[in-house]
């Protein structure tokens, strides 16, 4: 199971920020084939946003055949080849690296510093 986390100062909305990371969960192997998701109650209440807001991202990926609901029973991933395509792959990183540099350069570190730090990275664990 992953852990969600929503960044509210993103300009992303919350909707789409949950469909990127069920996604990216499946994309990454974290989801599997057949996993359950939390309700959307459940997931509502955890992340402290409007039940519509959770239950609008669960059906989306559901118009895309990615999740399926099965009432009494909960919302299961239904599929795993759901893999990134390239541009938004690349969109993903633009973004993730602006939000990384905009920190980073804030606390006055220099560009080679962050790219010294980024070499020295364990590998993804």
């Amino acid at each position: 199971m992953i852990s969600f986390v929503i960044d509210y100062a993103s300009g992303t909305p919350i909707y789409r920020q949950l469909i990127d990371q069920i996604r990216f969960g499946i994309a990454s192997g974290q989801l599997k084939l057949g996993e359950q998701l939390p309700t959307v109650r459940a997931l509502a209440v955890e992340l402290k946003v409007n039940l519509n807001t959770v239950a609008k991202a669960y059906k989306e990926l559901e118009i895309r055949k990615i999740l399926t609901t099965q009432q009494g029973s909960g919302t299961f991933i239904s599929q795993v080849n759901d893999t990134l395509q390239e541009e938004e792959r690349k969109k993903k990183l633009k973004d993730i690296c602006n939000q990384f540099s905009t920190i980073a350069l804030g606390y006055g570190f220099s560009v080679n510093e962050v790219i010294e730090e980024l070499k020295n990275i364990e590998t993804y664990k």
